[in-house]
């Protein structure tokens, strides 16, 4: 396993913490080599706040890094054994593809898991070749950038280097590895995992593990698993509503793809929403819609119950009032994602203030959407400019209806209505990550070797309340007659 001697100017400062817990949790796994890994994107800011070196990291020495060539001073590879529901359906699961080379401790003391993403097999691989391709590499790249820009909690890329090499799908694609880092790697089904195969004492070190890392401020409450799975819920309460207020769809929330930190991870088959439905689905394994847009705050609270179920044994001594405990925490989770939708919604529509009907006006407005096949996120910065032309919403006698309630709810809060469009700007998007533009840039990318074309885009979306005039172009959606659809992209 060779190392980089020279810590000090790469900027690597590694620990491994999760390798120091019981060794049922994970696999040692030397890298898998690549014939010739070449960088084609990396996160300069990215990078910076981590600590690292960016002309390091572009060199010879710290590309073979990127490509798993390689590990850095300090690093101990290994992958993660976790289970999962998938679409309601329990399995063994584990990093198929993935290789965790250690946690970056940045100059702040903030402590961020790095992992290679296409890394080659590992033993959870299940029959895969380990590998990833180019496009969902560029794909993670750009969405995960554009959930952090529009303030969604969510892992970050740091580079994807393309292999030398192809894999075999239905054809034949340039291989990549994508350079992931998030708060943890822990998910639901990390506890699922160690709940069902391993013992109680295991457990509880895990539990105590997550708690200490995401969670230290209850290390000292009077019952601080029951607590854990409180703060976990809380914070996937506000994910999702942030999920929902901007129109995006996970596509595949199965339980291992629910982190403890309460990020976001794993972008398969995502995509925003253009014109607004409940129903809306991408994913073509999603046969079902299951994980449709509309359904994905119910799945969060299913998910969550899951999680909980985990931790029953550590609640309390007596399996009843452990169940009840557990029960109380989950029977918490609708009125919370409500709570954080309702306020989202507020500031979607210049409200500063609450009222009892305003539950109402929001639903009124989305459905009169949905009627109309309104595009989601325009018609929200439509609303905040005030401009009220060029969609056929605009024109039905349902909007005006509606319009009219709103501008009544505006006259009864002391805010001017110029802070309220301030508000309204500041919480409503000029632009998503459009799925014909993310196409765009991904074929440019992988069919031509343009990058120019994604870097236009990552720009555009590092800002996307901005609302300049050079984010317009990106703005407008395109009418498909075949609906859009996304893989999983294994």
């Amino acid at each position: 396993m060779t190392k980089i001697n020279n810590i000090d100017e790469a900027g690597w400062n590694l620990e491994n913490s999760y390798s120091r817990l019981s060794e049922s949790f994970f696999s040692i796994v030397k890298p898998n080599l690549v014939q010739s890994p070449k960088l084609v994107i990396f996160n300069n800011s990215l990078a910076e706040s981590l600590g690292f070196n960016i002309e390091h990291f572009k060199s010879e020495k710290g590309v073979a890094i990127l490509g798993g060539n390689e590990l850095p001073e300090g690093a101990v590879g290994l992958a993660q054994a976790y289970a999962g529901h998938q679409f309601g359906h329990f399995a063994m699961l584990g990093d198929g593809r993935a290789l965790l080379i250690g946690e970056q401790v940045t100059p702040t003391g903030e402590r961020f898991d790095i992992q290679l993403k296409g890394s080659g097999l590992t033993p959870y691989s299940r029959g895969g070749d380990g590998r990833a391709g180019l496009g969902p590499m560029l794909r993670e790249y750009i969405i995960s950038e554009a959930m952090n820009a529009l303030g969604i909690p969510t892992t970050r890329s740091l580079a994807v280097v393309t292999t030398g090499e192809s894999i075999a799908r239905e054809t034949y694609l340039p291989g990549a590895i994508l350079t992931r880092v998030a708060s943890s790697h822990l998910r639901f089904g990390t506890f699922q995992y160690v709940a069902k195969w391993c013992t109680l004492d295991e457990l509880k070190s895990l539990a105590d593990y997550a708690i200490k890392r995401h969670y230290p401020e209850i290390e000292l409450d009077e019952n601080r698993y029951l607590s854990f799975i409180q703060e976990v819920i809380k914070r996937h309460a506000s994910l999702v509503a942030k999920w929902q207020l901007v129109g995006f769809i996970h596509g595949v929330m199965n339980t291992d793809n629910m982190t403890i930190s309460g990020e976001t991870i794993d972008y398969g088959p995502c995509a925003f929403m253009d014109d607004y439905s409940p129903t809306t689905v991408f994913s073509s394994i999603d046969v079902q819609g299951r994980y449709a847009y509309g359904n994905q705050p119910h799945i969060v609270g299913w998910n969550l119950a899951r999680f909980a179920e985990t931790l029953i044994p550590l609640l309390d001594e007596d399996d009843a009032e452990a169940i009840k405990l557990a029960q109380e925490a989950i029977s918490e989770y609708p009125g919370l994602y409500r709570s954080n939708w309702l306020e989202g919604m507020r500031h979607k529509l210049g409200l500063f203030n609450e009222e009892a009907e305003d539950e109402d006006l929001f639903n009124e407005l989305l459905t009169v959407m949905d009627n109309n096949s309104s595009d989601y996120t325009n018609t929200f910065v439509a609303l905040s400019f005030d401009k009220l032309q060029g969609i056929s919403l605009f024109d039905t006698v349902e909007f005006t209806e509606w319009h009219e309630k709103w501008q009544v709810r505006l006259s009864r809060q002391s805010e001017t209505i110029e802070l309220s469009q301030q508000l309204m700007k500041a919480n409503n998007p000029a632009l998503i990550p459009r799925n014909h533009q993310v196409e765009h840039a991904l074929e440019s990318a992988v069919n031509n070797g343009d990058y120019g074309v994604m870097e236009d885009l990552l720009k555009v979306l590092s800002v996307p309340y901005a609302h300049t005039a050079d984010q317009v172009k990106y703005s407008k959606p395109v009418q498909n007659s075949v609906p859009y659809q996304t893989f999983c992209g294994t």
